[in-house]
């Protein structure tokens, strides 16, 4: 069993693991629709994570430069590396439902690719916190699990937990979408 665990990167020496966090709720009661801010059920959201978080004492924080991602990684620490590239695909919603996105999924898998690959080089052997958007997070995950762009059908939830372990260049999915902390 513990080759088996081995092979999936768990209990090995010198796992980066990287937590994929989506940015808490700004949705509700939303007044701001440019770049919107957390809503109160988003402030609690992020309160939550930030406790548990903090428990396991990542090394680094990055965000996104949106405001909701920006605040969600406030709430965990005031020291926090900005990435452009953590940014949400841009998309429209038509009525029906229907997701328009104006980024090719090929070019979010290599701009998460890009920042997963910096941060196992900058974190080697370390834990950290990557909060960013649903769609970069699906793209990322994709890619990890070695699926075609469009095939893995979910959407996390707010503040959600996916992490991502990684060892030289191999790469796998820990946990996905884990709310644990806001039950």
């Amino acid at each position: 069993m513990l080759a088996l665990e081995a092979a999936f990167l768990i209990g090995v020496d010198g796992v980066t693991e990287i937590w994929l966090v989506r940015h808490a709720d700004c949705y509700r009661d939303m007044v701001e629709t440019e770049d919107p801010p957390l809503s109160a059920l988003g402030r609690d959201q992020a309160r939550r994570l930030a406790a548990r978080i903090q428990r396991a004492r990542p090394a680094a924080v990055y965000s996104s430069p949106y405001r909701r991602a920006m605040e969600t990684a406030k709430a965990i620490t005031d020291d926090l590396r900005v990435d452009q590239r953590l940014v949400e695909m841009p998309l429209d919603i038509s009525e029906d439902g229907t997701l328009e996105f104006k980024e090719t999924p090929e070019s979010a898998v290599a701009r998460m690719r890009g920042v997963v690959d910096d941060i196992v080089a900058a974190h080697d052997g370390q834990r950290v916190v990557v909060v960013s958007h649903a769609a970069s997070i699906i793209a990322c995950l994709t890619d990890v699990m070695r699926l075609e762009a469009g095939q893995l059908r979910v959407l996390p939830y707010y503040t959600s937990v996916s992490t991502v372990r990684a060892l030289g260049d191999r790469r796998m999915v820990g946990a996905f979408g884990d709310i644990a902390h806001l039950e």
